[in-house]
């Protein structure tokens, strides 16, 4: 079964990635990889939230506006998709994932409409 393992921390933890200690945090989500390249079928950071849009149409217009929707203690950072036999196994690995020690990673079966 598919999952989606959504990383949400604070992005501002990330505002000098050359500091020594993302610089180690980098090399764990290297090990990480290493460690579930098998079950791993893509995955992404994403760029800060001051460069995200949203969409939306009310009333037959679309409407944008800078940012995520929410303010929140925590911005969705990244993500990996698994393919893992099950939910044990999704959880297995997302408590791998080395933003699990300061943020929360949300794991989301992906739905099938085959």
């Amino acid at each position: 079964m598919e999952y989606l393992l959504l990383i949400y921390e604070n992005e501002k933890r990330w505002s000098n990635p050359a500091a020594p200690e993302m610089a180690a945090e980098m090399k764990e989500y290297e090990t990480f990889g290493e460690t579930f390249g098998k079950i791993i079928k893509g995955g992404n950071a994403l760029q800060p939230t001051r460069t995200a849009t949203s969409v939306r149409i009310r009333d037959g217009k679309r409407l944008t506006t800078d940012g995520p929707f929410a303010e929140t203690k925590e911005q969705l950072g990244g993500y990996y998709l698994i393919d893992a036999p099950d939910l044990d196994a999704a959880l297995e690995a997302a408590s791998k994932i080395p933003a699990v020690r300061n943020g929360t990673i949300e794991i989301r079966p992906i739905m099938n409409f085959g």
